[in-house]
């Protein structure tokens, strides 16, 4: 789930893009809109996809739960490591560029991925997903900020989010066709065509846009590649191998080092790729470490949702998709709603009050027994996806409001790192204690493939072990949303703590003249 209100500042003398309309704005601006919310739907869609494809991949890749934890991560632990370094690569040779070659890479290994006949093979062709959507995902943000001024950002950045919401209801509705009528590789055919289009249109339509040339910060670079690489590597790997073990031990002595390197060098260094002082900001740090919180509660949730509906209620994969429809049309409408009432309200009342209303809606989640079945998790889900709307068109352009324009590409790729940091520690952790919650529901007689993974259970036609794994599944479910409703309480309570209280002023959203 992502997040987008906006009180963003502007250094009119910083990055400068070249302006065609008399009115000193770009007039292809709303193509170029188009254009990055076209690049962000084919990491929306992919990702909406691929837990809808679970059961098809165990079923015929002969996926372990390790295995589909790792085809997640693969590509969670690749993207994240590389987004602060591509961030800050694409500052200084390129936004557009960036994104015309995180497009081709993206598009490119899910032509591999299709042809996967292993599970060890898709795994690969996920890795190397994760470095197209590295390059590509903070040239979407870091683009729209430079080319909008203030007048337009806020309406730009909810056009933007609202992407993520007909992903969630064109990935799954699609992909459930896909899926139901083809193997499970037609799924990442969507991706070709999308970023075929996308790319042809950024080539076309979109200038280059790039901060004051400065230094490389080639160590920076390396450090934090190397740290957050480890870091979530070692959420992912040490809940299986124990936090104790060797590889447990070994990953978060790296990742320590090298993260507490990066900090040392970025203080010391002339030209840093990332400038610390950004923590010092008050929005900064609340909207940030907000999203952190959230997405770890949020992280596991389509992972969970999509195994209840299809094996629990026994949907098949197109009507999955398609049960998803009314949370994302809550979603997109509230978006728009969140970004009017941005104009007014201060983003502080609107993060807070969204997060918790999110929370409310994994409270109803959690309340959900064996017999409720779809309504209780629909109204669950609507009330989330008004929560997510509310506080949306608050929380991106509150963190990129603190960000200097010359950063803009890295500030948007930290944004991005902070929610892949949460998503991974959430698929990691709770992803293994969901596990433990299922497997110690079941019966210690059950077959241990059975005790291992619902699909495994209802493969094997006994009906008693059936109806068994699927209470253990929804009793592991219910957990795994009270722990969502409790980091997103933490969540709005951070950020109604560290924000600003104040409302956005109309002479702020006015575009300031450029010197």
């Amino acid at each position: 789930m992502r997040l987008p209100s906006y009180s963003v500042r502007v250094n009119s003398n910083a990055v400068r893009e070249e302006r065609d309309g008399q009115d000193g704005k770009d007039p292809r601006r709303w193509w170029i809109l188009a254009v990055l919310c076209l690049s962000l739907l084919v990491l929306v869609v992919d990702n909406t996809v691929l837990n809808l494809a679970i059961p098809s991949l165990i079923r015929d890749l002969g996926a372990t739960s390790a295995d589909i934890q790792w085809i997640i991560d693969a590509y969670i632990l690749v993207f994240a490591g590389l987004l602060l370094t591509a961030g800050s690569l694409s500052d200084r040779y390129g936004r557009r560029r960036f994104l015309i070659i995180g497009l081709v890479l993206f598009g490119g290994a899910s032509a591999v991925a299709m042809a996967a006949q292993e599970p060890w093979q898709l795994i690969g062709a996920r890795a190397l997903m994760g470095v197209g959507g590295s390059f590509l995902m903070p040239s979407t943000l870091s683009i729209l900020i430079t080319v909008f001024d203030e007048s337009e950002r806020r309406k730009a950045i909810a056009a933007w989010s609202a992407v993520a919401m007909v992903g969630v209801i064109a990935g799954p509705t699609v992909g459930g066709f896909l899926l139901e009528h083809y193997w499970w590789g037609s799924v990442f055919l969507l991706n070709i065509p999308i970023a075929a289009v996308a790319v042809v249109a950024a080539v076309l339509l979109m200038p280059e846009s790039r901060a004051p040339a400065r230094p490389v910060d080639p160590v920076g670079a390396l450090l934090a590649t190397v740290g957050m690489g480890a870091l979530v590597y070692v959420v992912i790997a040490a809940p299986r191998a124990g936090w104790t073990s060797v590889t447990g031990l070994a990953g978060t002595a790296v990742a320590i080092v090298a993260l507490v390197g990066f900090v040392l060098w970025e203080r010391r260094c002339e030209h840093p790729m990332l400038p610390l002082s950004l923590f010092g900001d008050r929005d900064f740090r609340g909207s940030s470490f907000s999203i952190l919180l959230m997405s770890f509660g949020t992280g596991a949730l389509l992972l969970m949702l999509t195994q209840y509906l299809q094996f629990v209620l026994g949907y098949k994969p197109l009507q999955a998709g398609l049960a998803l429809l009314p949370y994302a049309v809550a979603a997109a409408v509230f978006n728009g709603v969140g970004a009017a009432l941005g104009q007014r309200v201060s983003n502080r009342l609107l993060i807070a009050t969204g997060l918790l209303v999110i929370a409310g809606g994994f409270a109803v989640l959690g309340l959900i027994g064996i017999d409720d079945g779809y309504g209780m998790l629909i109204t669950g889900l609507m009330l989330m996806g008004v929560g997510g709307g509310l506080a949306g068109p608050a929380a991106y352009a509150t963190l990129m409001g603190a960000v200097p324009p010359e950063h803009a590409g890295v500030g948007s790729a930290l944004n991005d790192t902070m929610q892949q940091a949460g998503m991974a520690l959430s698929v990691a952790v709770l992803g293994s204690v969901l596990a433990g919650v299922y497997t110690a529901r079941m019966p210690d007689g059950a077959p241990a493939a059975a005790r291992d993974s619902i699909g495994e259970a209802l493969r094997l036609d006994d009906a008693g072990l059936a109806v068994t794994a699927k209470e253990a599944f929804v009793s592991a479910m219910s957990f795994g949303a009270w722990v969502g409703a409790a980091f997103t309480v933490a969540a709005g309570v951070l950020a109604f703590v560290l924000l600003r209280p104040r409302a956005v002023p109309v002479a702020e959203l006015r575009r300031e003249p450029v010197a």
